[in-house]
């Protein structure tokens, strides 16, 4: 469905550019092509579910304990043969989709290649500026970094104070187990870093105003007469798309006030659905503090510029007032529940296809064989083909929902709720 969804959407907006015949022959082709599959996509589930069956039954009684993990995986030594157990995909998984302070490109350890970021923390005695690199790739509370006075080391992407002496495994970190979880006892200082998430939102507001600086400088130049070219043809099918029909649509008279900030939201979030998907890039809109200020910048946007019907449909629903008490909370806690909805959709969508994809690639370790590396190798590719059709569906639908609360905001009385120019004439004519 979301494949199907997503094809009639481009075949919707070739439309506006109705010279690109092949554009056209190849969505139609590719709609057919799904439908075939579709057929057959039960039975895939299927097998997919059974995999996973049967890889939880082999890992059930193998997985070795906490105290063992505190002991040597922790301590970066290898665990005794029979307390060993099936790679720990979901520890890998989390990994990949985690914020960090450095730009892994690949290797592990000292072996590793990546790029160090800036590291701003806010200590006891003030603030302390370094780079990342000065950590020696250290993850696991080994590498003391000493700046103005005060001791610090990282464990699992986490800075702590450091302890004046370290374990017996060389970490100057106390570990303990909690709830299943190793832990950390040492006192946390404020991190203000620029971690790789940052740095991916940098890199993206960059890409942003050099594309569409370039794209508004050629139609101040060319004009409008020509048709358009290079990027032009690619973003301005999206853009009169968003324009028309998602503002439009869902707002109505007075759009066009709202159009930059929607625009701003689809390609921000569309940008960095797409880095995301490079192996190397960040995954940051599966950040939930990402979608969190997104969310967040919807619902400020929608409560400003609320109207008087707006909030009397909150304060005073046409309703009988023995249920107001009832109505009224209902209503003010719809206010945090439509940007909550909004986060964590976007949120667990983005995250959910990184983990999966890894999951499934991690089936050929939990077997321990090279056979079921064709079925997984398959699975995966098939979810990479749906996350790259997902990128775009999730903008789309962020942007859509977003438009749609700001025009049940700005709604004036009429029924359908949008503000026409009959409306106004009517008035006028009053």
């Amino acid at each position: 469905m979301f494949f199907l969804k997503l094809l009639n959407f481009w075949q919707f907006i070739s439309t506006f550019a109705p010279e690109n015949k092949s554009l056209i022959h190849l969505l139609h082709v590719m709609t057919n092509k799904i439908n075939i599959f579709k057929k057959f996509s039960g039975v895939a589930l299927a097998v997919f579910a059974l995999f996973l069956v049967l890889s939880s039954n082999l890992s059930a009684d193998e997985t070795p304990t906490i105290d063992e993990k505190i002991e040597a995986n922790v301590a970066n030594e290898p665990l005794p043969e029979e307390a060993k157990g099936p790679i720990d995909i979901s520890a890998i998984a989390i990994e990949h989709v985690s914020d960090a302070h450095s730009w892994h490109f690949w290797g592990e350890g000292h072996h590793s290649v990546s790029a160090p970021l800036p590291i701003i923390l806010k200590g006891n005695n003030g603030l302390v500026f370094f780079m990342s690199s000065e950590f020696d790739h250290d993850n696991e509370g080994k590498v003391i970094v000493e700046k103005n006075g005060e001791r610090f080391v990282m464990f699992e992407e986490k800075i702590y104070y450091a302890n004046e002496t370290p374990n017996a495994y060389g970490q100057y970190v106390t570990l303990t187990s909690e709830d299943k979880e190793v832990c950390v006892s040492n006192a946390t200082v404020l991190d203000f870093s620029i971690t790789k998430n940052v740095t991916q939102m940098f890199i993206s507001v960059l890409l942003l105003l050099w594309l569409f600086t370039s794209i508004a400088n050629t139609y101040k130049t060319q004009g409008v007469t020509s048709a358009p070219k290079g990027k032009q043809s690619f973003f301005e099918p999206l853009i009169v798309f968003i324009r028309d029909d998602i503002a439009k649509g869902n707002i109505g008279h007075g759009s066009d006030k709202y159009v930059p900030y929607l625009l701003t939201v689809f390609f921000m979030i569309l940008v960095n659905n797409v880095f995301g998907m490079i192996p190397i890039g960040a995954n940051l809109t599966g950040n939930i503090a990402f979608t969190l200020v997104l969310s967040v910048a919807t619902m400020i946007v929608t409560n400003i510029n609320g109207n008087k019907n707006y909030w009397s449909h909150i304060f005073l629903p046409h309703a009988p007032k023995a249920i107001w008490p009832i109505l009224i909370p209902i209503e003010v806690v719809g206010i945090l529940t439509k940007p909550f909805a909004l986060m964590m959709r976007l949120f667990a969508n983005m995250t959910a296809g990184h983990i999966i994809i890894v999951s499934l690639v991690g089936l050929i370790f939990v077997f321990k064989t090279i056979y079921i590396a064709p079925v997984s190798v398959a699975f995966a590719l098939f979810i990479d083909v749906l996350e790259c059709l997902v990128a775009f569906l999730q903008a789309y639908v962020f942007t859509m929902l977003t438009a749609l609360f700001i025009g049940s905001a700005v709604a004036d009385h009429n029924g359908d709720g949008m503000h026409t120019e009959d409306d106004e004439k009517l008035v006028a004519g009053h």
